[in-house]
Formats: C-alpha cells, sequence, structure tokens
C-alpha cells in the first residue's frame, strides 16, 4: 500500500500542489492535514497507525512530515525499523534505492546520537546536584507549609484563599488530605472518630475513602 501525506500550517495556504505532486507518484491513498491548531496533524497520527511493514509512505517535501528533527529522526527511525519505505519528493529520497537506505542508516545514527547525547546530560545534571547535596524528582513540600495549608482547609478556607497564603497546588493539598485520612483508616479509626480528629465532614471522608479504593481496584487490574 503506498500512502500519501499532505500539510499546510496556514489556513490560506493551499494543499493542491503536494496532493498534485502525490498523484502523479501513484498514491492509492492520501492524509490531509490542515490549519496550524493543537489537532492540526490528527490525520498524520491516524496514517502513523495505520501504517505497517512493506508499506510506503509519499511525501512533498520533509518538513510536512515533521515539524522539529527531532521528531523527524524518531518518526523515520520508526519506519527504518519497522519496514515501511519513505519517499520525499522534493528532496530526492526513496529508501527503496542505495541512496535512500544510506539515508536511513544515518538518521538512524543521528537519532541515537542525540538519544545518548540526552541521556549524558541527564545524568551529568543528576550527579552535579547531587554533589550539591540536591536530588532527582519533585522538591519535597516544607512540612510547615503542608501543615498550614491543612490547618486552613479544615477551618473552612477556600483552595484560592489557601493557595494565596501558601504555596500549594490544589492537587498537592488533596493528595495531603487522603493521605492523612487513608492513615488513620489504617490504624483502624473508624469514620466518625477520623472526623472527630482531622475536623473533615464525613461526606468527604467516605468520598475520600471511596477513591483510594478504587484506585487500588484499578492497580491490580
Amino acid at each position: 500500500m503506498i500512502y500519501g501525506y499532505a500539510r499546510v500550517s496556514k489556513k490560506e495556504q493551499n494543499l493542491q500542489m503536494q496532493i498534485d505532486a502525490l498523484k502523479q507518484y501513484g498514491i492509492d491513498k492520501i492524509y490531509k492535514d490542515k490549519i496550524s491548531s493543537r489537532k492540526d496533524r490528527e490525520q498524520l497520527e491516524v496514517l502513523l497507525d495505520k501504517i505497517c511493514n512493506g508499506d510506503t509512505l509519499v511525501i512533498w517535501k520533509l518538513d510536512r512530515l515533521g515539524r522539529s528533527l527531532r521528531e523527524l529522526l524518531d518518526i523515520v527511525d520508526h519506519f527504518e525499523k519497522n519496514n515501511i519505505n519513505f519517499v520525499s519528493l522534493n528532496d530526492m529520497i526513496d529508501t527503496k534505492t542505495p541512496m535512500g537506505r544510506a539515508f536511513f542508516a544515518i538518521t538512524a545514527a543521528f537519532a541515537q546520537l542525540e538519544r545518548d547525547t540526552i541521556s549524558m546530560r541527564t545524568k551529568a545534571g543528576l550527579e552535579a546536584a547531587r554533589a550539591r547535596g540536591r536530588f532527582g524528582g519533585r522538591p519535597h513540600k516544607d512540612p510547615k507549609d503542608v501543615e498550614f495549608a491543612l490547618k486552613m482547609y479544615k477551618s473552612g478556607l477556600s483552595i484560592s484563599e489557601i493557595k494565596k497564603a501558601v504555596k500549594i497546588s490544589p492537587d498537592t493539598l488533596y493528595n495531603y488530605i487522603r493521605k492523612e485520612i487513608a492513615d488513620q483508616y489504617a490504624k483502624g479509626m473508624k469514620i466518625e472518630e477520623i472526623a472527630e480528629t482531622t475536623r473533615y465532614s464525613k461526606k468527604s471522608i467516605e468520598n475520600c475513602l471511596d477513591k483510594i479504593a478504587l484506585t487500588k481496584e484499578n492497580r491490580s487490574n
């Protein structure tokens, strides 16, 4: 199967020139994307999911396939590993020819070089951070800030008011609330006892425990 892909990034641009060039090659099916937006390459994603071993993808020019060199390298590297032929008309690339196969090899080498470089930089950064007494992962919240945020929440202040006083996101705050409830429930405390200790409403405690149970069930499945 020979697939074609055409894309323009602005509403006023026309796809017809690319489509005409693709049809001259003898394309079985053409996928088209137009207009710059979050979904402007929706058809490319559909095409990449569909194309498989032995198929051929034809494009008008390399920059139609990837927005960045990194993305282009990843896509072409994927084609080479999955025996998908690749043709770029304007760049005179055809991986069914010896020169085209050489392009695959060079692209794969550059892709691997970039991955190795990123890995080396990451490791070097972590080692430098450890030397300064810092470690990877998200920075932990100051326990005093967390305790203060929980007290404000229990006193009836809104999330927006708490955010102004303490630099803590709603998701992080809710995670600490759930942890506090789960810890006390794990110790054998009843909902009424947890409500009395934490000053959370029984309804919010029940909802929290339901979510924890559902999360555990999903993980086990």
